[in-house]
C-alpha cells in the first residue's frame, strides 16, 4: 500500500460509546478513496488556477459577500429575476471533517433554520419532541419554516459527525444551475476512460459514457456534476483510466455481479445518494453506519446536500476512508471544486430551491371523469427504489392481472407543456417554460409508447397523455406511477405540501407503498393487488 502519510486523530467520535484514538493511513488503495493528484483539467473547463486538487479550499461565501451572477447562457432572464433572495451558506469551519464531541453539560443549541426545514424533520435530527423546540417567531404546524429563523433546541447528542457544509442542495439536485451544463461535451473534452466507454441500454441502444451519465442524472433529478465528480474521485474515469479490473467494472465501488457496469453502478449510486438527501430532508435518517462496525449520528445542523455525501461515502468506505473522502482540503469536496468551480457561488443564484409559502397548484386525478381506478401504491420512491417518498401509483380497474395492454387513458393533472416524452416517461411542466428543472413538474412513468403524447405539446387538465403499462422500468402490473418535483427537487407526497388530487390528499403508511387517500371523511386505502377498498372514481370538478 502506497503510504502518503499518517494523521493522528483522538476524540470520542462515532456514537454508540465508541471512544478511541484513530490512526488514519491516507493511501491510494486498500479500501480508501482514490487520491492520485495532481491532474490538470482541460482548459475549457478549468475552474480555478489551483494546479492540483490537493489544495486548500477557499472558505465558502459568507453572509457579507456579494453574490456573483452566473446566469446560464440561453435562459430567459425572468427565470432568475423571479428567484427568491438566495440564502448564503454557512462559512466553512476551519476544523477537519471529523465527528465532533460536545461537553455533556453545555446549554441548548441555537439553530438558524435552512430552506426546506420542517418541525417534524428537525425533531428527528435533534432527537427531541416537536414541543421542545422553542422559536423566536411563529412556526407552521405543517409546512416549510422561513429560512434563518432562530430556534432554541435542547442538545441531546454529544457525538456527531462534523457540521461543516460541504455541498449545497442545488449541487445535489438537477436544478436551474445545471440546465446549461453539457455533460457529453465535458466528458469528451476531459478525455478520460468515460469518453470512449459505451454500453447497451435497451431502448436507447448503444450509448456512450457521457450520455449514460446525463440520462441517469435527468431521470433521477440528480446533478450531473455530482455524478461525474464521484466517477473521477473513486475510479479516475473522467480524466484518466481505471487502474484495475475492479475500478473498470465497478467504478463507484459497489462490487456485486448485479451492479456490474456503468449504468448499474450509477443507478445504485443515485439510489444511495437519494436515501441520504431525502431521508435527511424528510426526517427518516439521523445516523450512519460503517462496514467496520462504527456508527455516527449525523450533525443535526447539516444541510441535505452534505447529509447525502456523508451517507453515500459510508456505504462505500469504512470509517477511515469516509474521513478521508470528506476532508475539505484533500478529499472529494476539493476535487469537486477543482473540476467545477466554487459550488457555493452557483448556489447563491438559485437557492433557496423553494420558498416557505410555496403551495401546490390545483391538480386532478390522472384519469378520465367517471372511470374507476385502483390506488395501488401509497408514497414510495420517486424514481429509483428508495429516496424521496414522492410517488404514488394508480391502475385501471380490470379483471386481468399482470402486465397487459390497456385502452384506459392517463390524463394531465394540470395545464402545462410536455417537457419530455420518452421511454415510458412523460414530464408535464406546469409553469410552461419547457424546463423540468424549474417550477412545478408532474412526472408520469410507465406510459406506453403506443399513443403517448409528444414533447413540446401544450396540454390542458384532463387532456390525454397515453395508456398505462409496464414500460419504462420495473413493474409487476399495468399502472401509472406519478410524482411531483419543484425546481428539480422531489416533493414528499405526505410532506409539508401534501400531494392533493381532485381534493383527495395523500397520506403515507408505515412502509413504502402503504397509505391512504382522504377527502371529507372518505378514505381509500392503497392495495397493490387492486382490492375493492382501493377503488376511486374521478368525479366532475367545479
Amino acid at each position: 500500500m502506497g503510504n502518503l502519510g499518517e494523521i493522528m486523530r483522538s476524540s470520542c467520535l462515532f456514537g454508540k460509546t465508541f471512544c478511541a484514538t484513530m490512526l488514519i493511513i491516507v493511501a491510494a488503495r486498500c479500501n480508501l478513496p482514490r487520491q492520485e493528484g495532481p491532474f490538470v483539467a482541460p482548459s475549457e473547463f478549468e475552474a480555478t488556477s489551483t494546479p492540483n486538487w490537493i489544495a486548500t479550499l477557499e472558505a465558502a461565501p459568507t453572509l457579507t459577500e456579494t453574490p456573483v451572477s452566473v446566469q446560464p447562457t440561453g435562459l430567459p432572464a425572468e427565470l432568475l429575476e423571479s428567484t427568491a433572495e438566495p440564502e448564503p451558506p454557512s462559512p466553512t469551519p476551519t476544523i477537519a471533517n471529523t465527528p465532533t464531541s460536545f461537553p455533556a453539560d453545555t446549554g441548548p443549541i441555537l439553530y438558524y433554520t435552512q430552506s426546506g426545514d420542517t418541525l417534524e424533520a428537525l425533531a428527528v435530527r435533534f432527537g427531541v419532541a416537536v414541543d421542545e423546540i422553542d422559536d423566536t417567531g411563529a412556526l407552521p404546524e405543517r409546512g416549510f419554516i422561513n429560512p434563518n429563523q432562530l430556534l432554541i433546541i435542547p442538545k441531546r447528542f454529544s457525538n456527531t459527525t462534523s457540521p461543516t457544509h460541504l455541498l449545497p442542495d442545488s449541487e445535489f439536485v438537477y436544478t436551474l444551475s445545471a440546465i446549461d451544463f453539457d455533460t457529453v461535451s465535458f466528458v469528451s473534452q476531459a478525455g478520460g476512460y468515460l469518453k470512449n466507454f459505451h454500453e447497451y441500454l435497451g431502448t436507447h441502444g448503444e450509448s456512450y459514457g457521457g450520455e449514460i451519465v446525463e440520462q441517469i442524472a435527468l431521470d433521477n433529478s440528480v446533478n450531473p456534476r455530482l455524478l461525474l465528480a464521484l466517477l473521477e474521485y473513486q475510479s479516475g474515469w473522467v480524466y484518466g483510466q481505471p487502474d484495475n479490473l475492479a475500478e473498470q467494472d465497478y467504478p463507484l465501488g459497489e462490487i456485486a455481479l448485479s451492479k456490474k457496469g456503468l449504468l448499474r453502478q450509477l443507478k445504485w449510486a443515485v439510489n444511495e445518494l437519494s436515501i441520504g438527501y431525502y431521508g435527511w430532508r424528510e426526517g427518516r435518517l439521523s445516523e450512519i453506519e460503517f462496514s467496520d462496525g462504527l456508527a455516527a449520528h449525523l450533525a443535526p445542523d447539516l444541510n441535505a446536500g452534505t447529509a447525502a455525501l456523508q451517507y453515500y461515502f459510508a456505504q462505500v468506505y469504512d470509517s477511515q476512508g469516509w474521513l478521508a473522502a470528506l476532508d475539505p482540503e484533500t478529499g472529494f469536496p476539493a476535487l469537486y471544486e477543482q473540476m467545477f468551480g466554487n459550488p457555493w457561488t452557483r448556489a447563491q443564484v438559485v437557492e433557496p430551491l423553494f420558498p416557505p409559502d410555496l403551495i401546490q397548484p390545483e391538480l386532478a386525478l390522472p384519469f378520465l371523469v367517471g372511470r374507476s381506478w385502483s390506488y395501488t401504491g401509497g408514497p414510495h420512491g420517486a424514481f429509483e427504489r428508495d429516496g424521496s417518498w414522492a410517488a404514488i401509483d394508480f391502475a385501471p380497474a380490470t379483471t386481468v392481472s399482470g402486465c397487459v395492454d390497456s385502452d384506459a387513458w392517463v390524463t394531465a393533472s394540470g395545464d402545462g407543456v410536455i417537457a419530455r416524452s420518452e421511454r415510458g416517461i412523460v414530464m408535464l411542466d406546469l409553469d410552461g417554460d419547457g424546463f423540468e428543472q424549474t417550477g412545478w413538474v408532474i412526472v408520469y412513468l410507465h406510459i406506453a409508447d403506443e399513443g403517448r403524447t409528444g414533447a413540446g405539446r401544450l396540454v390542458k387538465q384532463g387532456d390525454l397523455l397515453g395508456h398505462p403499462s409496464c414500460e419504462g422500468g420495473y413493474a409487476t402490473g399495468t399502472h401509472v406511477h406519478m410524482a411531483r418535483k419543484y425546481n428539480g427537487e422531489w416533493m414528499q407526497a405526505d410532506g409539508p405540501i401534501p400531494f392533493t388530487l381532485s381534493g383527495w390528499t395523500v397520506h403515507a403508511g408505515d412502509a413504502p407503498y402503504k397509505g391512504t387517500l382522504t377527502r371529507e371523511g372518505e378514505v381509500v386505502t392503497a392495495s397493490q393487488v387492486g382490492a375493492h377498498f382501493s377503488l376511486i372514481e374521478r368525479e366532475w370538478e367545479q
